[in-house]
């Protein structure tokens, strides 16, 4: 009995530690990119739930991702552009940072 709820306990705690992983707060440097994306509900941008859900098959989606932002683009989420660097003086390191937390989201 007390395997049982040792192993019960463990997966506990598992699970926790990995909806804490989910939830991160946001890198420091995506607060520009909040003025047009949220995490959970569409802005002018997509909400970046929405976004981790869409590429969570796409094992190389970060660093898509990141060119993605890092060069603007249109088309994939609407018809209104998303300037390069989403107008912002962020580094490509940062961005990396960004979008590999946006993929964390569940």
């Amino acid at each position: 009995m007390k395997v049982v709820l040792n192993l019960a306990a463990a997966a506990t705690l598992l699970i926790a530690g990995q909806a804490m992983a989910a939830n991160a707060p946001a890198p420091k440097e995506a607060g520009a990119c909040l003025a047009c994306h949220d995490v959970s509900a569409k802005k002018i941008g997509p909400a970046y739930k929405d976004v981790a859900k869409k590429y969570a098959a796409d094992k190389g989606a970060v660093d898509k991702l990141t060119a993605k932002v890092i060069s603007g683009g249109k088309g994939v989420w609407g018809e209104i552009p998303m300037p390069p660097k989403g107008a912002t003086a962020l580094k490509d390191d940062e961005i990396k940072k960004i979008v590999a937390w946006v993929m964390t989201l569940k």
